[in-house]
């Protein structure tokens, strides 16, 4: 079987799970991770056969897919901020929205004297402090999770990269817990802000394969993490220090409502390339 074969074998697979682009652009990442050549390459090179393992990882791989299983983790692959970065079940795969939140508070910090100290609350792959750090190399960033699973995807993923991050494993839920941190410049999450209810209306890539632990909220208290975001950067964050977050498109006004009852009162709302209302930043 040839490259082009192959290709085409998989895009028509995909078919009968993804409508025609998306198909198109995973079996493009598929082709892609299995040969080692970009698109360009592999069209000089179509007649070029496939070798038996690359045939079988073809087959595995197309399985998986055809399983719903997102291509990120069936390549174990994903990339942000221009990062390649270990993905796996135990981690939320990087979104776009997360992009530009990362990149906004960049923009806003990522200038600031060496030593200047920021925490990622909920890193999860540890792409959002991953980011900061290479980007901004003179930052002291942290990174804290629940999950240790997932923080020894962040800690891989830090080592990949040649990055020094400092991670801790703590639930920011408990008071005793997030209390044993210091003090910090800038705050920065991607914190679970969907409602249990809007399950009926997700993908079956998403509910089946990504960690619930990172995604859901009880539908009676959808603030959860930023209820205790907001305790913890009352003890916790420098004068004139920021908190950038991401958020769930309808509550962008709950969510500034509850950090100005806290005394907060530099409150900026931030639409993502899409117009939806997906970021906030916070400071007194």
């Amino acid at each position: 079987m040839t490259i082009h074969e192959a290709s085409m074998q998989l895009r028509f697979s995909l078919f009968h799970v993804y409508d025609e682009r998306e198909a198109e652009n995973i079996a493009g990442l598929v082709m892609e991770h299995i040969t080692g050549w970009k698109k360009i390459d592999r069209v000089v090179n179509k007649t070029v056969p496939l070798s038996a393992k690359q045939q079988q990882l073809l087959t595995i791989y197309t399985n998986a897919l055809l399983e719903h299983k997102p291509v990120q983790y069936v390549l174990k692959e994903s990339w942000f901020y221009g990062m390649p970065l270990y993905v796996d079940e135990n981690v939320l795969i990087p979104r776009p929205e997360t992009e530009e939140l990362a990149d906004w508070m960049l923009k806003e910090t990522g200038k600031k004297s060496a030593g200047t100290s920021v925490l990622d609350i909920g890193t999860g792959s540890g792409c959002i402090a991953l980011a900061i750090k290479k980007n901004a190399p003179g930052l002291a960033v942290h990174a804290c999770d629940i999950s240790e699973a997932a923080l020894q995807v962040a800690k891989k993923n830090a080592a990949d990269n040649l990055l020094d991050v400092y991670f801790h494993q703590l639930d920011i839920l408990s008071e005793a817990e997030r209390s044993q941190l210091p003090l910090f410049d800038t705050i920065i999450s991607n914190p679970p802000y969907i409602p249990e209810q809007d399950k009926k209306s997700m993908a079956a890539n998403v509910l089946q394969y990504e960690p619930s632990l990172a995604l859901f909220v009880p539908d009676n208290d959808p603030l959860l993490f930023y209820k205790a975001i907001a305790a913890f950067a009352k003890k916790h964050l420098q004068k004139s220090g920021k908190i950038y977050l991401e958020i769930h498109e309808d509550l962008a006004g709950a969510v500034t409502t509850l950090f100005a009852s806290h005394g907060f009162d530099q409150l900026e709302i931030k639409k993502d390339l899409q117009g939806r209302e997906r970021m906030v930043r916070v400071g007194s």
